[in-house]
């Protein structure tokens, strides 16, 4: 069957929108470092909306992919020249399939170094931004990281970054070049789901540059804005159904297509001193300050997927919408979001809390998207601290006693340890420590796991935690909902 590309855009059916602009001179404005399926149902559906309006010519996408795994983005792309299909899949079962086109090169900095240095440092491209997940970043204080500990940036750094391998070591190397060159910076712009994610950015820019050049590091502190955004987009894994779906559709393969909800949020702070896109014209909203939506956006969604993600896998569940499903599971859930969560939120004046709270179970339980439990869990040690202890930690200074909150990290410390027993896939860098930690008596959890130390010097959160532990060691997740 033909592959998706330009050259069958006029023979798809009527009812998939397509790119207006594929033949246009589109200019690359934007590097991105983590094309993925996020990256590509969100930043990229964006921009697209731009150019098919024809006002964002130079602001086209350049991904790049650092791992060799990311070959194999390069080929899906390469071979479709840059297009891909995004799938909205709306709750009634109906799919909306577009063909989008915003990425207009991708670079494997494994093939080609030079090439990613050269896009770095062109004066046209005035943004570069991330998708590379919670664990990604290497300077970041609330997950305890260290750039100085991490194996890559040890690598580069010791070479003065004349090889590359992270994503910061990338921005280093070229904004070095472009203050030796008198190009003005780039914008680093995070979209990745971590709080304060501009100023994590930022550690980690600042702490790759002073390990090689102290006044290159106080100039990027003094000239490179890290604007904070919020990004909201269900997106699950692409799987061979995914494939097999648009090419029923379309009558083309696409090699990698990307399915998401119908839902769609971009907030953004607005700190771009050499320009950016019009995203307001695409439907982002454009804020002196992120931080307030993201708060919510972290401890709500990000905080609601955590806890449901395992106590709906000890429940035996597969998907997100299954579980919610169970009106056991879903009242934890509430209960979590409503007492736990929600008062230690500021809520923006005219922000309707309780409403997002409900849409979020009406995303939850959209059966099309069919998202799973095991991505919610995926990388647990870096998620949790972000989306959850923080949360915690608010509600135990306030004297108050978060217990589903509690009940939230007993049924991780559950998960993991019956992924010790093989009943389960842990799938985390820190997994030896988790197990190590979950195997051991309850207690050991929280302070074996240094994120969650803190935790344990509240004698009540600590009380309902060993209490709520206890319980599904010795009675299962049944007991626990009931209790």
């Amino acid at each position: 069957m033909e592959r998706l590309s330009k050259a069958v855009l006029a023979d798809l059916p009527a009812d998939v929108s397509r790119p207006s602009y594929v033949d246009d001179d589109i200019r690359i404005g934007i590097v991105h470092f983590g094309v993925g399926n996020f990256h590509r149902a969100h930043q990229a559906m964006y921009l697209d909306r731009l150019l098919q309006t024809g006002v964002a010519d130079d602001w086209g996408i350049c991904g790049v992919g650092l791992l060799e795994r990311d070959a194999r983005m390069r080929d899906a792309l390469s071979e479709q020249d840059g297009l891909y299909t995004l799938t909205l899949r709306h709750p009634d079962g109906t799919d909306e399939i577009g063909v989008i086109g915003s990425v207009r090169r991708f670079l494997h900095a494994p093939d080609d170094p030079g090439a990613v240095l050269a896009q770095l440092i062109d004066p046209g491209v005035r943004i570069v931004s991330l998708t590379i997940t919670e664990g990604g970043y290497v300077e970041d204080p609330i997950a305890g990281k260290r750039a100085m500990d991490d194996p890559l940036v040890e690598e580069e750094t010791v070479g003065a970054l004349s090889n590359p391998r992270t994503a910061f070591g990338w921005i280093v190397a070229a904004l070095r070049e472009r203050q030796r060159r008198g190009i003005p910076p780039f914008t680093v712009l995070s979209c990745d789901n971590v709080p304060g994610n501009g100023a994590v950015a930022r550690h980690s820019v600042e702490a790759v540059a002073r390990l090689v050049d102290a006044d290159l590091a106080d100039w990027i502190a003094a000239h490179v804005a890290f604007p904070s955004t919020m990004v909201d987009r269900i997106t699950p894994v692409t799987v061979d159904a995914d494939i097999e779906r648009v090419r029923e559709r379309l009558g083309v393969h696409d090699a990698w297509p990307v399915a998401a909800e119908p839902f769609e949020q971009w907030i953004i702070e607005d700190d771009f001193p050499t320009g950016r896109p019009d995203w307001t014209a695409a439907g982002a909203t454009v804020v002196a300050d992120a931080h307030p939506y993201e708060a919510i956006k972290i401890r709500l969604l990000n905080g609601g997927h955590q806890a449901i993600a395992y106590v709906g896998q000890l429940a035996g569940h597969v998907y997100v919408h299954d579980a919610l499903n169970d009106p056991r599971l879903a009242a934890f859930v509430r209960e979590y979001l409503e007492r736990d969560a929600a008062p230690t939120l500021a809520v923006p004046e005219g922000f309707d809390l309780p409403g997002y709270i409900d849409e979020l179970f009406r995303r939850f339980t959209n059966p099309a998207v069919a998202d799973t439990l095991a991505r919610l869990s995926t990388d647990a040690s870096s998620r949790v601290p972000k989306f959850i202890v923080p949360t915690l930690a608010d509600r135990i200074f306030a004297h108050a006693t978060p217990r589903a909150g509690a009940r939230l990290i007993a049924s991780w410390r559950e998960y993991t340890r019956q992924a010790g027993l093989e009943r389960f896939r842990l799938d985390d860098d820190s997994a030896n420590t988790l197990l190590t930690a979950a195997s051991g008596d309850a207690r050991d959890f929280l302070t074996a796991v240094p994120t969650l130390a803190s935790l344990s010097a509240s004698a009540d959160f600590t009380d309902a935690y060993i209490a709520a532990a206890r319980t599904l060691e010795t009675d299962g997740i049944d007991a626990l909902l009931g209790g």
